[in-house]
């Protein structure tokens, strides 16, 4: 059998990669999270409902976020995966900075459209360069590690951002993690370079060439209802998920009489706390048990999604914010499972150079669903239901829209099957 002979030996540069694609994932996410925390006070200097900001936090950013992603990544495995992630960071950290100047509905709306632009080139290529540093049986782990960023950057995003807003105002807040995001680029690109793609191992169940275009890699995929079952349940999952990232500050103001520092050092702890060891026990637990059996990659985000779904209902349901802290904080860490198993499972669907077009489309759907459509579900039933149940009408949003965790679970449940028969080895 052959075997993939630049990662068979441990490159020590790997983990200054790894750090560095960690920290550019973290300004991602403060960049993406940050208006979580300033919705209360955009709704209130620029007069927008909560249909409006759920337009601003999920549609105008996931919109083009998901759909430049694919010839991005088509770019970057054809190119120069470090320079595509590079340029793409100082994009959307300008833009960021932009979203500080707007005036109206319409100057937000386009700004973070052009948020979403910029992060679409970081993450399929920050996956495959992974895939090329790690071989297959720690890949789980380190995109785990990587993944971090998305609990660190959240909870840094909702600290520093109630915490700007609430000492100077929201415009400032949006300045400084903008311009915070600008100074990364250089010392990134010093850091970080490409590797050369290796070759896939000879006992792949297909032929497939070396370095396929995006119209193959996209029929690849097609053909294989793993991809299909991990991509539809990961959307599912991140309706819920980013839906209640977005509105669970406004829910504290709202509900339990929070103000914007409050409910920024609740949610940023339970973003830290629980998304950590969430985002690290999948990847441990994917790399243990997916040498047994592939299947697992998708069993334990399953089994995950039903462990959370009651105990984020027994959080939301709650009145007192003690309990509330506690019921959140576990679910939180369940909510993060899927992403190391479910992200290395997609890296094994293709050939190593086909890694970030593969990412790039898996992310298509979960973001233009999840991220795209979650967060403006969850404000649109908000306020269709604010008649029935006035300040309370986003607490009942959130508790119907757990429907979609079970809808999660059951398709990682059957992807496990599928995997077994898609795996590409190296």
């Amino acid at each position: 059998m052959n075997t993939v002979a630049a990662n068979t030996t441990k490159d020590p540069h790997r983990n200054v990669v790894l750090g560095m694609l960690l920290v550019v994932y973290i300004f991602n996410f403060i960049d993406r999270q940050i208006l979580s925390i300033l919705a209360a006070p955009i709704q209130a200097d620029l007069d927008l409902s909560d249909g409006q900001m759920g337009l601003l936090g999920g549609l105008s950013f996931a919109l083009l976020y998901s759909t430049m992603a694919v010839p991005l990544a088509a770019l970057a495995d054809r190119t120069s995966r470090s320079w595509v992630i590079a340029v793409s960071l100082a994009a959307w950290s300008g833009f960021t900075a932009v979203c500080g100047l707007a005036q109206n509905f319409w100057h937000i709306f386009l700004a973070r459209l052009g948020v979403g632009i910029g992060e679409a080139g970081g993450v399929a290529p920050s996956y495959a360069l992974i895939g090329d540093y790690f071989p297959s049986s720690q890949r789980a782990t380190a995109l785990s590690i990587y993944s971090l960023g998305i609990p660190i950057g959240s909870g840094l995003g909702v600290l520093m951002g109630g915490y700007i807003a609430a000492t100077v105002d929201w415009r400032a807040a949006f300045f400084a993690v903008g311009l915070a995001g600008v100074i990364i680029v250089p010392i990134f690109k010093l850091l970080v370079r490409d590797k050369a793609k290796p070759k896939v191992a000879a006992e792949n169940p297909e032929p497939q060439p070396e370095r396929p275009a995006l119209k193959e890699t996209a029929a690849l995929l097609a053909r294989k209802k793993s991809f299909w079952f991990l991509s539809f349940g990961a959307a599912s999952s991140s309706m819920l998920g980013y839906g209640i990232a977005f509105w669970l500050p406004s829910l504290l103001i709202r509900s339990f009489g929070f103000d914007l520092v409050q409910a920024s050092q609740f949610f940023g702890a339970i973003l830290l706390l629980g998304g950590v060891v969430g985002v690290l026990a999948g990847g441990l637990l994917a790399d243990r048990l997916g040498g047994r059996d592939r299947a697992y990659y998708a069993w334990v985000p399953g089994v995950a999604f039903l462990l959370g779904l009651p105990l984020f209902a027994a959080g939301i349901s709650s009145s007192d914010w003690k309990l509330a802290f506690l019921l959140f904080l576990l679910p939180q860490a369940l909510a993060y499972i899927w992403l190391g198993p479910v992200l290395s499972a997609v890296q094994h669907l293709v050939v190593p150079a086909a890694r970030s077009t593969a990412s790039a489309l898996f992310l298509l759907i979960n973001n233009l669903i999840g991220l795209g459509g979650g967060i403006y579900a969850l404000g649109a039933l908000s306020d269709f239901l604010t008649p029935i149940y006035a300040d309370e009408a986003l607490r009942y949003s959130m508790l119907y829209a757990l429907a979609l965790y079970g809808l999660a679970a059951l398709l990682m449940f059957l992807a496990g099957p599928a995997l077994r028969k898609d795996w590409v080895a190296e």
